[in-house]
């Protein structure tokens, strides 16, 4: 066999470089390190020095190709911006998962429990947790609904993706929109106005004294009320985002 030298830096590269398409080809169980050696032209001992299992090699495959599409979508930048930034990161993600549909079912089937790859998807999703938070920018006690709903919203895309995947059920299309009005209904919910009492009415006391309820706003209440109106606005921008992607 012959063996071109490269520094070790290429040469991790280059194995993983191969193990993401043999791995995008074939299921993961399929996958053997003896042909990432001969793809690479080097021993299967050479293979191990670098990835001491086939498990590690997927994590710096899956690894990489999160990177990289942290890179792709990057922060929103513009805050007024944020729905187009959210429907293009969802379109990143869907292509992504479109062209490694056998990469991304065995980091979330086959590996499911493997700890390694699940701190891979825990981090990617804290970063994008993050970023959401920082694009919508809620403020006050909302800030705190919001960051729970995101979260849960991050989970709910990830998990419609891989039934979208395996089943296909769906098309492209409505999983997107699908997604979309599910966010706009999560950041909905940060307003505390009940949807089927709009006035909000609800579990309101009615004041024991008139005089005692005339009292001025203060500056929290108008910060509050701000943030539930800015709430109500990212809401319907997202709206016209799902209408306008499809």
């Amino acid at each position: 066999m012959t063996r071109r030298r490269m520094a070790p830096e290429e040469r991790r590269a280059q194995l993983i470089g191969i193990g993401a398409r043999l791995f995008a080809e074939r299921p993961y169980h399929e996958v053997q390190m003896d042909e990432v050696g001969a793809a690479a032209g080097v021993t299967r001992g050479l293979v191990y020095r670098y990835f001491p299992s086939k498990r590690d090699l997927f994590a710096a495959v899956y690894r990489q190709a999160a990177d990289g599409l942290l890179d792709a979508t990057g922060p929103a930048g513009d805050a007024t911006a944020a729905g187009q930034w959210i429907v293009a990161g969802l379109d990143a993600h869907f292509d992504y998962f479109a062209a490694n549909a056998t990469t991304v079912l065995s980091a979330n089937c086959d590996l499911a429990g493997d700890p390694v790859i699940q701190s891979i998807i825990g981090e990617e999703t804290a970063i994008l947790h993050r970023r959401l938070l920082d694009a919508l920018d809620p403020a006050g006690p909302e800030r705190d609904v919001a960051a729970v709903a995101l979260l849960a919203w991050l989970s709910f895309v990830r998990v419609s993706s891989i039934e979208w995947l395996r089943h296909g059920r769906i098309t492209r299309d409505d999983l997107r929109s699908l997604c979309l009005r599910t966010l706009s209904g999560a950041l909905s919910s940060t307003n505390p106005a009940d949807p089927a009492d709009p006035a909000g009415h609800a579990g309101r006391a009615e004041p024991a004294d008139p005089a005692t309820s005339a009292a001025p706003a203060t500056a929290a209440d108008s910060r509050a009320t701000d943030s539930r109106r800015s709430a109500g606005a990212r809401a319907s921008a997202l709206d016209q985002e799902a209408h306008f992607a499809l």
